[in-house]
């Protein structure tokens, strides 16, 4: 079951990690991780896809640039 924003910036205060540490860490841009946070961008496709799933805000699977092209097994 998915995580709210708010979930997830509580187990940050608990854990007392910041945003901008835990994307640096998992090489995030900070920036982006906080408009996902705030529901300013759709976690869609790409980055902002990674990070929602990372964050367990959302289900899916995280793929990296090097795998796009073996992603999807047609």
């Amino acid at each position: 079951m998915a995580r709210t924003a708010k979930e997830v910036l509580e187990d940050f205060a608990r854990k007392g990690i910041s945003v901008a540490a835990w994307a640096r860490s998992k090489g995030y841009d900070a920036d982006l991780t906080r408009a996902i946070l705030r529901k300013e961008r759709a976690a869609i496709r790409g980055q902002s896809h990674n990070i929602a799933v990372e964050l367990g805000l959302k289900d899916g699977e995280v793929v990296r640039d090097h795998e796009i092209a073996t992603a999807i097994n047609a």
